[in-house]
């Protein structure tokens, strides 16, 4: 590939699992990179460790559900680039991993709405102004197999990461004529942050080979994999790929089996 060498580019949730995978790659690859992320120390440890390969990274926290500090990052990546030309909305939010569909309240779906799907349509909003300006440009979104079919997440999650396969569906077409690309990335069960309590306890359990099993690869991912279809997908040698869904899942998602976790009806009616 012929990298990413001038691009501007914008990376949220970059401090850490497919985030830092992809701000590392991009920067290596010639891009000038904001990482942002709401936690300060994870997204400077980003930004150190593409400076010590010689990238070009700056950090700046920012919570990416939040529309005023939003409108900031993009600011800012104008103020540092003079311009920009891909975005990575890649931060999101899972919640509790078990939970009973009665259980759970409009506030926890809210939380979850706002960072997985709000999020990226405010990244929209406020970047892509600037990509149809010089009509061209990639937009970036990490959904999820969970957004595909039932049974690899949780309601609010799986719900969330549906909508934003629609999102990049409907603004790839909102985005007509303009030269902006918009496409989403469905991740299988990779090893991150957000999926530490399931690799916690398989490891605790010996399981840990277990992981993944559901797939025809027959393992889990790593970020990096990841990020190297985002590269991809930032890149003018996907030029032609707008509007997509791609999994990246080792081919859970060619059948995605499951077990539902049988809620009896008793317990509905509780």
């Amino acid at each position: 590939m012929s990298g990413l060498t001038g691009k501007r580019v914008i990376i949220t949730g970059a401090g850490s699992g497919i985030g830092r995978a992809s701000a590392i790659l991009f920067a290596a690859a010639g891009a000038q990179v904001l990482a942002v992320d709401q936690t300060e120390a994870a997204v400077a440890a980003t930004a150190a460790a593409i400076a010590r390969q010689g990238g070009q990274c700056s950090a700046l926290v920012a919570d990416v559900s939040r529309e005023d500090d939003v409108q900031r990052y993009v600011a800012r990546a104008v103020e540092l680039f003079g311009g920009i030309d891909v975005v990575f909305a890649n931060a999101g939010i899972s919640g509790p991993l078990k939970q009973s569909l009665f259980d759970q309240d409009a506030d926890f779906w809210q939380k979850i709405l706002q960072v997985n799907l709000i999020g990226p349509f405010l990244a929209m909003k406020y970047a892509a102004p600037y990509l149809i300006e010089q009509r061209a440009g990639s937009i970036i979104c990490t959904a999820s197999v969970a957004g595909l079919r039932a049974g690899a997440g949780p309601h609010p999650y799986s719900a969330s990461k549906a909508g934003l396969i629609n999102l990049v569906q409907t603004a790839a077409n909102s985005l007509v004529g303009t030269g902006v690309r918009v496409n989403a990335i469905c991740p299988g069960i990779i090893e991150t942050g957000m999926t530490e309590p399931i690799f916690a306890g398989a490891r605790a359990h010996g399981k840990e080979d277990k992981i993944g099993q559901l797939n025809p690869l027959q393992r889990y991912g790593q970020p990096e994999e990841i990020a190297r279809v985002a590269l991809f997908l930032a890149g003018d040698e996907s030029s032609y790929i707008n509007g997509q869904a791609i999994a990246v899942d080792g081919g859970l998602s060619s059948s995605l089996p499951f077990s539902s976790s049988k809620i009896a009806l008793g317990e509905a009616r509780s």
